[in-house]
């Protein structure tokens, strides 16, 4: 065989059988080739176990799919390039012109722009309310048939909890298919409640290092094959390398998420008893107006605390950018302290009645809790806070 040839086919490595890698190997490839003509015409029309182009499958995010539904209690996931690439397949695949969406003003900012600018261009429509209003939610159910109720819990960044249960059982009630986004909460959460499908931004807790981006939409097998349809037709795929990035992470998600959690929850009880603070939202304090109703529902009350300063937005700002340890960034889960400031935090495209209803005030910020050690952090939030106040 020619060079020219050999270097374009070149050996292959063949494990003896019981001969395994302890660490999944990635299949960086684009292309698949099976036995003959047959088998590749079975594979490409569904009709065949297999993979031929890694936009409609691929191993190495396969493998990570299966995990990730073990996780979540169901039998089916579709992983794709980013959290928001999961929200938009979910929405497109499952909503069509005419169809009425029940959405709330507590959902994530991108979430919340697909649902009233791109949805709305295609004729989808929707009603906003706040989490909290159950009257409202049975209400707007029994007067219009809704296709789609879509949720999180805890809701970003206030950390309000839906009564999941209750929610649910109406949405079912009435027809209507329910979403969680899932991210808050965790990987394995929430799993008891009949929720169609739940969606993660795997770039948070899943990958845990903040250094690669992904999405997963978990649900049964029959509601995700739409929308596995429109994932490869839109084309927003997983890269095998980042599946495998996301993998390793998760080997150290429940330790990491763990310790996250134990230190938010010790900043918080902190930060409650500060007078600088108006207001601590974490749902881990007897304070939380939905404390109870969280204890029952969530495995660990998170790894966010957002707090109302006292004083001005000026003052909030001095805050910010005093500490040390929380970079100022979007995102959240990974082994860094971050913090989202007031004059970031602020809901955009909303009326004044549903920014009320959000309850983001002019200094709330937002802090997500990471590894470093908790005195330090501590130390790093006192100083701040002295500073801003001084």
């Amino acid at each position: 065989m020619k060079t020219r040839t050999r270097v374009n086919h070149p050996p292959q490595t063949a494990l003896a059988p019981g001969n395994r890698a302890l660490v999944a190997p990635i299949f960086q490839s684009v292309k698949f080739e099976l036995g003959d003509l047959a088998e590749t015409e079975r594979v490409w029309t569904d009709r065949g176990e297999g993979f031929h182009y890694s936009r409609h499958g691929n191993p190495t995010v396969h493998d990570l799919e299966l995990l990730l539904a073990e996780l979540q209690g169901r039998d089916a996931c579709v992983a794709v390039g980013s959290g928001v690439a999961a929200v938009a397949v979910t929405l497109l695949a499952l909503l069509s012109h005419g169809d009425h969406l029940l959405c709330f003003a507590e959902t994530y900012g991108p979430s919340r722009g697909l649902i009233v600018r791109t949805l709305a261009r295609f004729g989808v429509e929707h009603t906003m309310l706040s989490v909290e209003d159950l009257r409202g939610i049975e209400r707007v159910l029994a007067e219009r048939p809704t296709r789609l109720v879509w949720f999180e819990s805890p809701t970003n960044p206030m950390l309000k909890i839906v009564d999941i249960a209750h929610l649910t059982n109406a949405a079912k009630r009435h027809g209507a298919l329910t979403v969680l986004d899932n991210t808050f909460a965790g990987l394995e959460a929430h799993s008891q409640y009949p929720i169609d499908l739940y969606v993660h931004s795997l770039t948070k807790y899943a990958s845990g290092h903040g250094d690669v981006m992904g999405g997963a939409i978990i649900g049964e097998q029959a509601l995700l094959r739409e929308v596995r349809a429109q994932a490869t037709a839109l084309g927003p795929v997983l890269d095998p390398h980042a599946a495998f990035l996301i993998q390793r992470g998760l080997k150290t998600y429940p330790l990491r998420r763990q310790a996250q959690c134990a230190t938010a929850a010790r900043i918080a009880t902190l930060l409650s008893a500060d007078p600088r603070i108006s207001r601590v939202h974490y749902p881990g304090l007897p304070s939380h107006p939905a404390h109870a109703l969280a204890a029952s529902q969530l495995q660990d009350f998170g790894t966010i605390v957002t707090i109302d300063l006292t004083g001005t937005p000026e003052q909030s700002r001095v805050f910010a950018d005093s500490l040390e340890l929380f970079a100022i960034a979007a995102s959240m889960g990974s082994g860094d302290s971050l913090i989202v400031p007031p004059q970031l935090q602020q809901p955009r495209g909303l009326s004044a009645e549903l920014r009320q209803l959000s309850g983001v005030t002019p200094t709330t910020a937002r802090l997500s809790i990471g590894l470093e050690d908790p005195e330090d952090l501590i130390a790093d939030l006192c100083a701040a806070l002295a500073a801003a106040f001084s």
